[in-house]
């Protein structure tokens, strides 16, 4: 018994690892296009308004222009993959908005819903103790009557009560 519990615990502990990891790799991807295009854009500054005077390291780069020209399209593409990430990210959060909105109207549903049931109960049981206690005070026919309609309908109600 221990030896299964001790699988089953440390099967939910590594899906649970799994599914955090899974999310941290979510949420670092999801920031990779805006950061590559913070860099490439510094990079773009770089090539184009500065020379090898300015930066011996600019040297080592045989034309600077065409490297500029690329990280431009390169940037563009990086925008793109960015603006594709907030509108799906967007997206996300508005159908969770939606849900949510439509979570708690089927709460306030049902909430009212269980108030009416209540409301209808409370006023069969005050019609049963009303015609329990007139046929208690005097036992006529016409009490009788009255009690025996007030406990068909309490049998009708437990009859849809059996139904939910």
């Amino acid at each position: 018994m221990g030896l299964s519990y001790d699988r089953v615990r440390s099967s939910c502990y590594f899906r649970l690892v799994r599914e955090v990891n899974r999310q941290v790799w979510i949420n670092f991807l999801s920031l990779l296009p805006s950061t590559l295009v913070t860099v490439l854009v510094i990079g773009i500054a770089f090539l184009r308004f500065y020379d090898e005077r300015d930066f011996e390291l600019l040297g080592f780069v045989s034309q600077p222009r065409v490297w500029g020209n690329r990280l431009t399209v390169a940037t563009l593409l990086a925008a793109l993959a960015n603006f594709g990430v907030e509108w799906n990210r967007r997206n996300r959060e508005t159908d969770r908005l939606a849900e949510e909105a439509q979570r708690r109207a089927e709460e306030e549903q049902r909430r009212v819903e269980e108030e009416q049931r209540a409301a209808r109960r409370n006023r069969i049981e005050t019609v049963w103790r009303i015609a329990s206690i007139r046929f208690q005070l005097d036992p006529n026919e016409t009490n009788r009557q009255e009690l025996l309609k007030t406990l068909a309908v309490l049998e009708e109600y437990r009859e849809t009560l059996q139904h939910y």
